[in-house]
């Protein structure tokens, strides 16, 4: 047993769930890994998030978070054990169905349970925010954005800081003209493989809602982008069209500024990832990421057909090469070359 795996043992032993066995569950991009509890009696199970601060983990933003989402009536996992020091938390377990598993097994709730996560980002946003999120403003989304050049395009025709730089004003321009609007709590990563179906629930309690601890101040645009432009699964344009048509109805959002501020912020979230699944690839050694590029491509092309966009458009086409089969070779060719910096 290693020392990190005694320390977990010994966390779980000074709970209620002492002497449960316990099995992995999936990771996901970051240094977190999942495992479930079985307790010793058989007739429950608990999650155990394991995020070592030596890994530039902090427990202390899920734990936040999730008490202000089970406070407005959604969701959350229920904080059973923590330590924040060594970077365990015990969760309430919401199960294994997720958007991701639940809709090819059964097509037919597609439109359901898009139209459920779209109502609660609704209701979310018509609260107050908690206090002490950081604000994803401008700035910091076109640097995020600008990844794209600093992992992709360096990984497949070379660094080009002149490039990057025209890139950056093109990105900060539209951003401040048309997404500059921070006034909801934004979870980031709002899609179908962080989301559960919990039918025996009621009302918008049944979407489960897994990750969110870097949730920051943001415009209400982004997270229906994160939603209905999965890096993951293909969202038919169809309900990507009646969502977002839903979501204007029930806020009362002026429809041509919306829609321009859900295309800017679908092109500076899907330069990001772009440029995040490159790394993760060349620098973490995680090669799969590379096989979502198309898609992610094709929904940033389609974001940059936006009249608004035609500045920052120019410049993307002009200098990041689109993601055919030998530009995708060459990313895996590199993966696990690049030391982390």
């Amino acid at each position: 047993m290693s020392d990190r795996d005694a320390l977990i043992r010994g966390f779980i032993d000074a709970t209620d769930w002492a002497g449960a066995t316990v099995a992995p569950l999936a990771g996901d991009a970051s240094n977190r890994r999942y495992l479930r509890l079985t307790h010793p009696d058989g007739a429950a199970t608990a999650v155990l998030m394991d995020a070592p601060s030596d890994r530039g983990e902090d427990v202390r933003p899920f734990v936040s978070i999730a008490g202000y989402l089970t406070s407005v009536g959604l969701s959350a996992p229920r904080i059973l054990a923590q330590d924040h020091g060594a970077g365990l938390l015990l969760l309430e377990d919401l199960g294994d169905d997720l958007f991701a598993s639940v809709i090819p097994a059964d097509p037919s709730l597609e439109n359901s349970l898009y139209s459920c996560a779209t109502d609660l980002l609704a209701d979310l946003h018509s609260h107050p925010v908690p206090s002490g999120l950081q604000s994803y403003a401008p700035p910091l989304m076109a640097e995020l954005a600008a990844l794209a050049f600093d992992w992709y395009l360096a990984s497949t025709t070379g660094p080009d800081t002149t490039a990057r730089g025209h890139f950056h004003s093109a990105m900060l321009d539209a951003l401040t003209r048309h997404a500059a609007t921070a006034d909801v709590l934004v979870q980031r990563d709002y899609h179908a493989q962080n989301l559960l179906w919990l039918p025996q629930r009621q009302g918008l309690a049944r979407v489960g809602l897994l990750d969110f601890q870097d949730a920051m101040l943001g415009h209400r645009a982004y997270d229906l982008v994160s939603l209905l432009q999965d890096a993951r699964r293909d969202v038919p344009r169809a309900i990507e069209d009646i969502m977002i048509d839903r979501y204007i109805a029930s806020t009362g959002q002026d429809e041509s500024a919306f829609r321009t501020a859900y295309h800017v912020l679908g092109a500076q979230r899907n330069l990001r990832i772009l440029g995040v699944f490159t790394r993760l690839c060349v620098r973490d050694g995680k090669a799969h990421y590379v096989d979502l590029i198309p898609r992610v491509w094709t929904h940033l092309i389609r974001d940059l057909s936006d009249p608004s966009l035609s500045d920052l458009a120019d410049i993307t086409r002009a200098h990041l090469p689109a993601p055919d089969a030998s530009i995708l070779h060459k990313v895996k060719e590199q993966c696990a070359t690049v030391p982390a910096r």
